[in-house]
C-alpha cells in the first residue's frame, strides 16, 4: 500500500479536532481498515498531563471498542517540520493491535511523507508470553 491523498487528509481533518489548550501541538491519526473504513482520532490534553491521549491511541481505542480490530495502514499527521512519529506508548499499542508489517506513513505539515512499518517503530516489542 502506498501513502494515499485520502488518508493523509483524514489524518490532517483529524488533528483540526484535537483539545490540546496546554501544548498547542495538534496531532491527527486515520487508521484505513482491511474492509476500506477509516477510524480517525487526535490527542486530547488535560490539565494532568498524565491523562491525556494521543492521537494514534484515541483512534485505535475508538476503533477496538466499535469491533473494528483489522488494519493495514496508519497516517499520522503534526503540524512539525519533518514527519512526526509515535510516542513510545503508542508504539506499544500498536503492537499490539497491529500486523508488524502494517505500514505507518508519518506526514508533515508540508505533506512529507516518511514511510514506514509498526515492527521498524518498535523492533522489540513487547508480546504476549503465551
Amino acid at each position: 500500500m502506498t501513502a494515499t491523498n485520502e488518508m493523509i487528509v483524514a489524518a490532517r481533518e483529524a488533528a483540526s479536532l484535537a483539545y490540546v489548550p496546554y501544548s498547542h501541538f495538534p496531532v491527527g491519526a486515520a487508521f484505513h481498515t482491511t474492509d476500506g473504513q477509516i477510524i480517525t482520532g487526535c490527542n486530547i490534553e488535560n490539565a494532568s498531563f498524565g491523562l491525556s491521549n494521543c492521537a494514534e491511541r484515541t483512534a485505535i481505542f475508538k476503533a477496538i471498542s466499535e469491533g473494528v480490530t483489522n488494519f493495514d495502514a496508519l497516517y499520522v499527521f503534526g503540524e512539525t517540520e519533518e514527519p512526526i512519529s509515535p510516542c513510545g506508548a503508542c508504539r506499544q499499542v500498536l503492537a499490539e493491535f497491529c500486523p508488524a508489517d502494517m505500514p505507518v506513513y508519518l506526514i508533515s505539515k508540508e505533506n512529507k511523507v516518511k514511510p514506514t512499518t509498526v515492527a521498524e517503530l518498535l523492533p522489540y516489542s513487547f508480546k504476549e508470553l503465551v
